[in-house]
């Protein structure tokens, strides 16, 4: 019987992929560990103190790893620890899927690569619902760390780069968690198009800050905000994922700054440092 631990990160977004497909995404440090154990017997049990969590999405993501058989004939036990919040677009669903599948594919599926374990937890997003698009360029910098630019279609990962390590992620976590209607994103399709193709250029705070204005004004945030955050010091600024939350991306000596911007507003901050380093599993 094996026992195993995954350890993958966050991200935030520089584009949103809904309108076009295409997405492009930061790795930070906040992580999802999990550890997975079989033992002889069957069922799968889920400790985590994440009540909000959705075992719909590991079950799934356990499903496309490990065959029937094995399932019959191991008890899987998973413990799950996440230092990300969910459901502000920090991106824990990938993160947690991505920990699970890499968990899993260490005990059951060995010989696996990296895309085929990435896959496994996309895959499991889409049937699970709780992605639109699979959140393949999500999945990207959870997994790889780095800047990830990507074709979600086609599941392609058209860019990827180191992130200047002396750059740190300033979030902001509304207490309000209303967001705006996501479908209408797709108006601005070209918007998002022109964000996406300075990103694949590596102007990725330019892109990031497109997509901040534009996510900020069709998903009810006050796109002032990030215009504040611009002149406050930061380098990128956008809403994150589908909101509600902000990241701006900034050097030490502006990070007071743009935390009183958020300050002013009613919520709470994170500080997260960037992430480059790739998703990791051993045996415990």
């Amino acid at each position: 019987m094996a026992k195993v631990k995954a350890t993958v990160n966050g991200a935030v977004s520089l584009v949103n992929a809904i309108a076009n497909k295409k997405g492009a995404t930061l790795g930070i440090s906040l992580k999802v560990e999990v550890v997975i154990e079989t033992s002889k017997g069957k069922g799968i049990t889920i400790q985590s103190e994440n009540k909000s969590l959705s075992s719909r999405l590991i079950n799934k993501t356990i499903e496309k790893i490990v065959s029937k058989k094995d399932l019959e004939k191991n008890k899987i036990a998973i413990t799950l620890n996440s230092e990300i919040p969910t459901g502000y677009g920090l991106k824990s669903s990938s993160a947690i899927s991505s920990a699970i599948a890499l968990a899993c594919a260490k005990i059951f599926k060995p010989k696996w690569t990296d895309k085929q374990i990435l896959l496994a937890g996309v895959d499991a997003s889409i049937e699970s619902k709780v992605s639109i698009t699979g959140a393949y360029d999500d999945a990207c910098s959870c997994y790889y760390g780095g800047f990830n630019v990507t074709d979600n279609a086609k599941r392609n990962r058209i860019q990827f780069q180191k992130i200047p390590s002396n750059l740190t992620a300033v979030i902001f976590i509304p207490k309000n968690r209303k967001r705006g209607k996501l479908k209408n994103l797709k108006i601005l399709s070209p918007i998002f198009n022109n964000a996406w193709e300075l990103a694949k250029e590596k102007k990725y705070w330019q892109s990031m800050t497109i997509n901040g204005l534009a996510t900020a004004a069709i998903l009810d945030s006050d796109p002032k905000i990030i215009v504040s955050l611009m002149e406050k010091g930061a380098l990128g600024a956008s809403i994150s994922g589908n909101g509600p939350s902000i990241a701006a991306i900034v050097k030490k000596e502006n990070i007071e700054n743009i935390k009183k911007i958020f300050e002013s507003l009613e919520g709470r901050i994170i500080i997260s440092k960037i992430n480059n380093k790739k998703a990791e599993v051993h045996e415990l």
